[in-house]
């Protein structure tokens, strides 16, 4: 039988319980349910189980709890309007977006690497995956060549379906 975890008493079980059936988000409710079974003496293998968390994240999970307390159990949301996975700030967004209505430093057109590594500079981040760069040239830029597409199909039949390919449009192919 699995070794039985350790939880620090930061709340009574009763407490516990009520976080687990009063979450209105999914993910914190498995989350509160683990602690609650866990705090029964229930051991991070089973309890994982019944919520269906892997094994290794419940153990986070509880290693987190026990670090830091109830905040620990939290989906850490961000702001309004800006996403968990955003690298810029609204204001950064638009110094980039101003940045790429100009030519490239090299007098080129702007390319997703070239992005990543402007965001990686601002940002103050080591790296900045080229993708990225890409996503936000897509985004912000007011006029992103074409050239990158086969002749013939546009931006527009490009984001259609947001495929890239222009012949799974519900509007057909660009012509």
């Amino acid at each position: 039988m699995p070794p039985k975890a350790r939880l620090a008493s930061h709340l009574p079980l009763d407490h516990l319980r009520d976080r687990y059936r009063q979450a209105k988000d999914a993910i914190e409710v498995r989350w509160w349910h683990l602690l609650y079974l866990i705090a029964q003496g229930w051991s991070i293998k089973e309890a994982a189980r019944v919520v269906e968390l892997s094994y290794d994240y419940a153990k986070e999970i509880v290693r987190r709890y026990n670090q830091q307390g109830p905040k620990a159990i939290s989906r850490r949301r961000r702001s309004a309007g800006t996403s968990p996975r955003a690298l810029l700030s609204p204001a950064q967004q638009q110094e980039l977006a101003k940045l790429l209505s100009q030519p490239a430093p090299d007098g080129g057109s702007w390319s997703g690497p070239m992005v990543a590594r402007w965001i990686a500079r601002r940002t103050g981040r080591d790296r900045v995956w080229p993708q990225r760069g890409w996503e936000y040239l897509q985004r912000l830029s007011p006029t992103l060549p074409d050239s990158h597409l086969p002749e013939g199909h546009g931006r527009d039949a490009y984001h259609a379906n947001g495929t890239g390919n222009p012949q799974h449009s519900p509007h057909g192919p660009a012509r």
